[in-house]
């Protein structure tokens, strides 16, 4: 699923071991959370929340929402809806009072799809390849 788009087909590379040593940081860290909806057995959507303790806004902790992905086939039904929601639930179960995630420039329907549930497009995202 993160290849299955013209920006992800351009920088994922599936089968790469690289995937399954993250997988492991991610499942051995409890500040990390990656959702996996499974629908018969097989994977049709997942996210990865992280969850920063921050000394801005007086110490508060924040939620980051990344990798979100809906199996093409998937898409249309409000699963993707229902991922990012339950990942906000979660992310203020977890103490957080804020959550935040970036979306490519590009993206033009993801931007509308996380403004109708509620996130605002407050702060320009940047990043610098290292």
């Amino acid at each position: 699923m993160l290849a299955d788009d013209p920006l992800g087909a351009g920088r994922e590379a599936p089968g790469d071991p690289g995937y399954l040593a993250a997988f492991r940081e991610i499942v051995g860290d409890p500040r990390q959370v990656l959702a996996v909806v499974d629908v018969g057995g097989e994977v049709v959507g997942t996210l990865q929340l992280t969850v920063i303790p921050g000394l801005s806004r007086v110490g508060m902790t924040r939620g980051v929402i990344e990798a979100v992905r809906v199996r093409r086939d998937q898409r249309g039904n409000r699963l993707g809806e229902r991922l990012v929601l339950w990942a906000v639930e979660e992310a203020r179960g977890r103490g957080c009072g804020l959550v935040q995630l970036t979306t490519d420039a590009s993206r033009v329907e993801a931007h509308r799809f996380y403004e109708r549930l509620g996130f605002v497009g407050s702060h320009l995202g940047m990043k610098m390849a290292l």
